[in-house]
């Protein structure tokens, strides 16, 4: 989780989805202090479901075996090289994230930060023709959201595939891409 980057001790943080792989379960967890409810007095539509319990707990426990290690080397290892691209494209505004979840900022122009929408879906399209699974977020930002047990193998072909439609799309559009004029 996040919070365990910036030391941050919350009262109580709510889980779904990832603590069961994608399986309907969600969790409240807390100190005993504030949990202190009389049985019976909170109920859940997915409470208890025996399936997502048992998916809880393996990921919980493949989780302890090394893929948060994973998510935080690969995670590092891909934002690196996003940001190697961003030098090289114009169209990259900006490059962000932590572990697995990084997200990159499509731009027409780097100073007014005017957003590159269509450009953003053109890019999500050609990977996903190239068989790249990329999600869009916002109006111009592109999500890399890999697996837990991605590999290095598995991040440089993604790369390949994202620098390959990224030079495709910006070729297209050399145009209207503002490129700062060096000094």
């Amino acid at each position: 989780m996040a919070i365990e980057h910036w030391g941050v001790v919350p009262d109580i943080i709510a889980l779904a989805k990832g603590i069961a792989s994608g399986m309907p379960l969600g969790a409240t967890v807390s100190q005993s202090e504030v949990m202190d409810w009389v049985p019976g007095s909170h109920a859940s539509t997915f409470g208890g479901n025996p399936i997502s319990c048992r998916a809880a707990l393996t990921t919980i426990e493949l989780l302890e075996e090394g893929f948060i290690e994973n998510a935080e080397r690969m995670g590092a290892y891909i934002l690196e090289k996003l940001k190697g691209l961003q030098k090289q494209f114009h169209l990259i505004g900006d490059v962000r994230g932590k572990g697995l979840m990084i997200g990159i900022e499509l731009v027409k122009d780097r100073q007014t930060k005017e957003k590159a929408i269509e450009e953003r879906s053109k890019v999500i399209q050609a990977c996903f023709e190239k068989g790249l699974l990329i999600l869009g977020c916002g109006e111009n930002v592109v999500r890399f959201i890999p697996p837990l047990i991605i590999t290095q193998r598995e991040a440089d072909t993604a790369l390949a595939i994202f620098e390959e439609v990224l030079r495709k799309v910006e070729k297209t559009l050399k145009n209207r891409i503002v490129v700062p004029k060096r000094k």
